[in-house]
């Protein structure tokens, strides 16, 4: 596989791991939109419910130390975020932590993916992108030193420069960004040598496996320590993908499957 294929893969793959972290049919996490119309939302349902108890919440992070929610410490019920019923499922003197609504191992290779991307991002832009044009000095005419003041203004907010202190893209964007590099696009970048290349190269196949191992989409090999029966030729091991497994020698060519078990009566 290439690099322009591991990126890729990177970039269609995204949205499946957005919808198996649980995004799609779990609410939003924290709640979308302004936190006082959500509490107000919720402090209006409870007023149905007899038994309540005053809210004590535990902050619960991702390994990042990004904030991903609440827990209330009295019933365990995950981003209360105000005065509610006592969970049905757990007496309020119990303790004990409930799952968050997030699946965590792909949580994790979201999280490896993109770190992993951008640090490349950062590593590649500091080698290959080219500085900002600089003003003309004085004694040129007037109009020459405004015209390149604006070029300069138009270089310096290029949205094809990759910028070290704004907020980070998101993956799929950074995979984008740095697939533009390994392809040769336009913009104010010099062409990749040899060993950023190969960094690429690199990084981009280690997140395309990360993706494929998480999501069992991507196809695996592996030789086996067994040689071939037939002329003791190495055996490698083919599957993934939600395919059957097949074993191929590669002196002889003999090929061995798992039977299909489905057309038996």
């Amino acid at each position: 596989m290439t690099t322009t294929r591991h990126l890729t893969t990177v970039i269609r793959h995204w949205p499946d791991l957005v919808d198996a972290l649980g995004g799609r049919s779990a609410p939003t996490w924290p709640p979308a939109g302004r936190m006082n119309d959500h509490l107000r939302a919720l402090d209006q349902a409870d007023d149905e419910h007899e038994e309540t108890h005053a809210q004590q919440l535990t902050t619960l992070r991702a390994p990042d130390g990004r904030t991903i929610g609440y827990r209330c410490t009295h019933c365990g019920d995950v981003d209360p975020g105000h005065a509610h019923p006592v969970g049905d499922e757990r007496d309020p003197a119990q303790i004990g932590e409930r799952p968050i609504p997030i699946r965590l191992n792909i949580h994790e290779t979201m999280r490896l993916v993109h770190e992993q991307l951008v640090d490349c991002a950062d590593a590649i832009a500091s080698s290959v992108q080219r500085p900002v044009m600089g003003l003309l000095p004085q004694g040129y005419p007037k109009a020459d030193r405004a015209r390149r003041e604006l070029l300069v203004m138009q270089d310096r907010r290029d949205p094809r420069r990759w910028s070290w202190t704004r907020t980070r893209p998101a993956a799929p964007l950074v995979a984008l960004w740095l697939l533009g590099r390994v392809q040769g696009a336009p913009g104010p970048f010099r062409p990749l040598a040899t060993p950023q290349l190969d960094h690429i190269t690199a990084v981009a196949r280690s997140c395309a496996q990360r993706i494929e191992q998480a999501l069992d989409v991507g196809e695996q090999k592996a030789t086996l320590a067994r040689p071939c029966p037939t002329c003791g030729g190495p055996l490698t091991l083919h599957g993934g993908a939600g395919t059957n497994p097949v074993a191929r020698c590669a002196g002889c060519g003999h090929i061995w499957a798992q039977p299909d078990t489905s057309a038996v009566a």
